[in-house]
């Protein structure tokens, strides 16, 4: 473990290749705040930067991931001061972070919670699982890409249910409209991500890396873009060792041994 106990945010290199972050704020149910979401960033930088980093799971532990944002936070701020947190560069060292991000969700995952997994990349929740964006309740509304992550994840007819009416999502239902990834029991949420982040750390770092930042980028440019950008990248993987390496193992019969250049 890298980080402290006392930290919010705690780092674990379980195996090689695979970092898990895990969120521990029990008392407040793992609720964001500006420590949490600073140690998030910092440890996502530093993850993304990390060459022996291949993949990376976050979690908020067995029984909740993350419930909310920390509403005695925000709950008199005025507009000027929560513009001047600039809270989006916190969010965007997650967002960004160019290893793929695999959520591991149980229990509530609401409001900043339902975003924060939204920034990942596959999210396998257990049965327990809670999803929703609550904050029209409180005469708010997402911010931190609740409304536009999840039209995009599930569309406009489900995202506009669940953000105008602040309704609780159960995990199987979640899974129905195309929110999770995977559904699993509780007690193999951690485990099952931890299974495909091995999975993912065990193929070319190259690859892995275009594919992620080509599917994200093209989602939002017109499909012809999209295609040119798709081309490019996967003319780029020829000049790849373990694209030679890959070719050649699969001829040969044999399993590949990828070095990651």
């Amino acid at each position: 473990m890298h980080a402290s106990e006392e930290l919010s945010v705690q780092l674990e290199r379980p195996q090689g290749g695979v970092a898990l972050v895990r969120i521990h704020r029990p008392e407040f149910r793992n609720a964001l705040n500006s420590v949490v979401r600073q140690q998030l960033a910092d440890l996502f930088t530093e993850l993304g930067r990390d060459s022996t980093v291949r993949a990376i799971v976050l979690t908020g532990g067995d029984s909740c991931f993350v419930a909310g944002a920390d509403i005695r936070e925000f709950a008199s701020a005025d507009p000027i001061e929560m513009y001047q947190r600039h809270t989006e560069l916190l969010w965007d060292a997650i967002g960004s972070c160019p290893k793929p991000v695999i959520a591991a969700v149980n229990g509530f995952a609401l409001g900043g919670g339902c975003e924060l997994a939204m920034h990942c990349d596959v999210i396998v929740a257990g049965e327990s699982a809670c999803f929703g964006q609550p904050e029209v309740k409180l005469g708010l509304m997402p911010g931190a890409g609740g409304t536009q992550r999840l039209v995009r994840a599930v569309g406009k007819f489900q995202a506009m249910r669940i953000a105008l009416t602040g309704c609780m999502v159960k995990a199987p239902e979640a899974l129905a409209i195309g929110l999770i990834s995977e559904l699993v029991s509780d007690d193999q949420t951690i485990a099952r991500a931890m299974e495909l982040a091995t999975q993912i750390a065990a193929l070319p770092p190259l690859a892995v890396a275009q594919i992620k930042e080509v599917m994200l980028a093209g989602a939002d440019l017109p499909l012809q873009g999209a295609l040119a950008l798709e081309r490019k990248a996967f003319q780029l993987l020829f000049a790849s060792k373990d694209q030679k390496e890959g070719a050649a193992a699969f001829l040969d019969k044999r399993k590949a041994q990828f070095s990651g250049e």
